[in-house]
């Protein structure tokens, strides 16, 4: 009856580790997303800006799209 007791306490304390593990990941990550928000258009063409370069459209348009292919799915 012991072996029993033991096997149900050490399922249910993985269970709980896993659900913890979730939460504190997805608040970690909800907060670094905040921190870090992705590089979108405006932030673009603003690097770019900052580099002396003179954005068109289509340009910030191929940059967007070849960063979009370089992360992973």
């Amino acid at each position: 009856m012991d072996l029993w007791v033991v096997i149900l306490v050490g399922a249910l304390a993985l269970l709980a580790g896993v659900a913890l593990g979730f939460f504190i990941a997805r608040k970690y990550m909800l907060n670094y997303l905040k921190k870090n928000p992705p590089i979108n258009e405006q932030m673009l063409k603003m690097m770019m800006m900052q580099m002396g370069m003179k954005p068109s459209q289509k340009k910030i348009n191929q940059m967007m799209s070849a960063m979009n292919k370089q992360q992973p799915k």
